[in-house]
């Protein structure tokens, strides 16, 4: 028979909030991931297309509405600064992550737990 979220003990509820809780905190960071491996495959492929021009070659670069005349060894720098800066950020949000995943695995055991005992409500 179900069990009605009001019959639970307050410890259980609170468990199931901050579970709640984490596993929104999840989805959150592992978007923010995608978005930078996208940005982070955009850029790659934006200096994989820079190797093939003419190092004097003149490019165009994207800043904001515009299309700005740019020197394509100004450019494969801002990019590959970029690509660090992204680097850095996609592992610190795979730790993020990962931890998020520990805490939200880890709470799912309490939970279960709680509820197999005899005394859960």
């Amino acid at each position: 028979m179900p069990v009605k979220y009001e019959d639970l003990s307050p410890q259980i509820q609170n468990q199931l909030q901050q579970l709640q809780q984490f596993q929104q905190q999840l989805e959150i960071v592992a978007q923010q991931r995608q978005q930078i491996e996208i940005k982070l495959r955009d850029i790659e492929n934006a200096l994989e297309e820079l190797e093939k021009t003419d190092k004097d070659a003149t490019v165009f670069k994207n800043v904001g509405p515009l299309l700005i005349k740019s020197d394509a060894k100004d450019v494969t720098k801002e990019l590959q600064d970029s690509k660090e800066s992204l680097e850095v950020r996609k592992k610190s949000m795979e730790n993020q992550e990962q931890k998020l995943k520990e805490k939200v695995e880890e709470l799912q055991l309490k939970i279960q737990n709680a509820l197999s005992s005899p005394q859960a409500g």
